[in-house]
C-alpha cells in the first residue's frame, strides 16, 4: 500500500506525495509550486518521482509541473478537456490509469472547472481519492466555469464511492467550510463535533485531512442537499418551498459564495 503525504504549498494547498515505500518511487499531486517538491527529493535522494498528477488546469494546481518534469523526467497526467503543460497522457471519464503500481479510475467532475477529474482507487481495505477542487472537507469547489447541475452531478457522483473512501482534497479550507455549515445546519451534532475537533487541530497546527466519503455525507452540506434542514434554509432564503435538489445546491453554493 502506498503512504501519502502532504507538502504545503503557498497558504492553504497540499500538494499529495504518493509514496511507494518498496522501490522508493513516488508521485506528486497538483504541483502548484516545485519548490516543496524538489525539497523533499533533495532531502530523500534515494527516491524517483515518477508521475506528476493533474486534476485541473488552475495555477496554483500546474505552475511546477513544467520544473519539476525538467527536473526529474516525470510522467504528467492530466485532464484530456484541459491545456495541461507538458502533458504525456490525456484521461478521460471512466479511463484507468497505472500510478505506483495502482489501478486508478479516472472519474470526469465537471462543475469547479469544466474539464476537471478525479482519481479514485478502488481498494477493499483501504479506497482513496484524489479529487483536486471538486469536493472540499464540508464544502466544495467554486464554480469558476461549470453550472450547478454539472457541480451537484459531480458530487453525487463522488458521494456514491465507498463510505470509507479516504478523500485527499488540495485545501485547508475545512474550519471555514464547517463554519458555514454550522450556520446551514445549526442542529446537525455531528457538524458541531467536527467543528470542534477540526478547532483543536488547527490550534495544535495539525491538518485536518484526509477526510472520508462517510464523514462528508454526514456533515458537508453540499452533499446533504435532500436533506429536510437544508431544503428548510434553502427555501427560506430562496423564498420557494418547491426548489429541484440542484436548486437547493445552487442556492446553498450562492450563500457561501458571499458567507
Amino acid at each position: 500500500m502506498i503512504q501519502i503525504q502532504a507538502l504545503p504549498a503557498f497558504t492553504d494547498n497540499y500538494l499529495w506525495l504518493l509514496q511507494e515505500p518498496q522501490r522508493k518511487h513516488c508521485a506528486i499531486v497538483d504541483p502548484g509550486d516545485a519548490k516543496p517538491v524538489l525539497q523533499w527529493l533533495g532531502a530523500n535522494p534515494d527516491w524517483q518521482l515518477t508521475d506528476i498528477v493533474v486534476t485541473h488546469h488552475h495555477p496554483d494546481h500546474i505552475g511546477g509541473v513544467v520544473s519539476l518534469k525538467a527536473a526529474t523526467g516525470a510522467r504528467v497526467l492530466g485532464p484530456a478537456l484541459e491545456n495541461i503543460p507538458q502533458r504525456d497522457i490525456a484521461l478521460e471519464d471512466n479511463q484507468h490509469i497505472r500510478i505506483l503500481g495502482l489501478d486508478w479510475q479516472v472519474m470526469h467532475v465537471p462543475g469547479h472547472t469544466l474539464g476537471h477529474i478525479a482519481y479514485f482507487h478502488d481498494d477493499e481495505q483501504q479506497p482513496l481519492l484524489l479529487c483536486g477542487d471538486t469536493l472540499f472537507a464540508a464544502g466544495c469547489g467554486r464554480l469558476f466555469e461549470g453550472t450547478p447541475e454539472q457541480m451537484h452531478h459531480s458530487l453525487s457522483r463522488l458521494a456514491a464511492l465507498p463510505d470509507q473512501t479516504l478523500v485527499y482534497c488540495t485545501h485547508e479550507y475545512t474550519l471555514s467550510n464547517l463554519r458555514f455549515a454550522c450556520a446551514v445546519e445549526p442542529q446537525n451534532a455531528r457538524i458541531s463535533q467536527r467543528f470542534a475537533d477540526v478547532s483543536r487541530l488547527r490550534d495544535n497546527g495539525q491538518i485536518s485531512l484526509p477526510s472520508s466519503i462517510a464523514l462528508e455525507k454526514a456533515t458537508n452540506p453540499f452533499l446533504r442537499c435532500d436533506s429536510p434542514a437544508v431544503r428548510q434554509i434553502a427555501a427560506e432564503r430562496k423564498g420557494d418551498s418547491s426548489l429541484s435538489t440542484v436548486e437547493v445546491f445552487a442556492a446553498i453554493r450562492d450563500w457561501k459564495d458571499r458567507f
